[in-house]
């Protein structure tokens, strides 16, 4: 019975992790399938909202205005970047908007490494949260509970938005040919701008979760989350909401379950880039992916 106990703990925390990295990879996901652009900064914007709310809340301001105002201000950075950093690269080569992506994450980095000192800083309690409660005879957080049900929810949310609105309607037609859409009318600045908002929120969301999980936020915490939500990404199928979705929860589970283990603990990031070698070479496409003249 105890180990019953023990492997339900570790599931339980490897389905919360997975849905963390399921909130970051549908913005690697969404970006990808209409601008064909691996947007590298992500794993940094999600940084950067962990940043927001622990200089927000050490400011005064209470919780309940912390967490719109940082799900905004992570928004306003992400829709900033895209119109700094991408836009004026829009017909440029793929690789010059894929070098600026990269620039973007280490001045991202390097702008948090100065106004922190490099320095690792405590994240803020958040209420109710943090509390602990009892599933099955399990001890756990109420986070660990919280997070994958509020993942779900969104995701369901987003589906419902890109299959039965006019701008998801815009961004499928974006997806499949960006240049006859353009021709016929649509809007591409709208949906582009909509797409890095929504990923935005995700990570900004993600990011409340994940480091109310692991309560502490450094400049530099967000680039293995960003790489293991690309993995996923590209594990499902680079473009796939669902796909993500998935090779999110089946890192986040493998994960756990390999650092439960002390004497291979020290392989569980080696797993996810394997699994990301393994997935290219036999799948390029990924589980869900559709079939495309380029290759992630």
């Amino acid at each position: 019975m105890q180990n019953l106990s023990y492997y339900l703990q570790l599931l339980l925390s490897g389905v919360t992790v997975g849905s963390l990295y399921a909130l970051i990879a549908i913005g690697y996901t969404m970006v990808y399938g209409i601008l064909r652009l691996i947007n590298f900064a992500h794993g940094d914007i999600f940084m950067m909202a962990g940043f927001f709310m622990i200089y927000i809340v050490s400011s005064g301001i209470p919780m309940y205005i912390s967490i719109p105002l940082v799900l905004i201000l992570t928004v306003v950075l992400g829709v900033v970047i895209e119109r700094v950093a991408y836009k004026p690269l829009r017909n440029a080569p793929r690789m010059s908007i894929m070098i600026s992506a990269i620039g973007v994450s280490y001045l991202l980095q390097n702008f948090a490494t100065y106004f922190t000192g490099g320095l690792a800083k405590p994240y803020p309690t958040i209420p109710f949260i943090s509390n602990g409660i009892t599933v099955f005879g399990v001890s756990t957080k109420v986070i660990t509970i919280i997070t994958p049900i509020l993942t779900i929810l969104l995701v369901i949310a987003l589906v419902i938005l890109i299959k039965r609105t006019k701008i998801g309607m815009g961004m499928r037609a974006v997806s499949k040919d960006f240049e006859t859409s353009q021709l016929m009318g649509i809007k591409i600045n709208s949906v582009i701008s909509m797409t890095f908002i929504i990923g935005s929120f995700l990570a900004a969301v993600g990011s409340i979760l994940y480091f109310s999980y692991y309560e502490q936020v450094t400049p530099t915490i967000g680039a293995m989350p960003g790489l293991k939500a690309f993995v996923a990404a590209v594990f499902g199928g680079i473009g796939s909401i669902p796909g993500a979705v998935i090779g999110a929860y089946i890192i986040g589970v493998c994960e756990t379950f390999i650092k439960s283990n002390s004497d291979y603990s020290i392989f569980s990031n080696a797993f996810t880039f394997a699994l990301l070698i393994i997935i290219l070479v036999l799948k390029p496409n990924g589980l869900f992916g559709e079939k495309l003249s380029e290759k992630v």
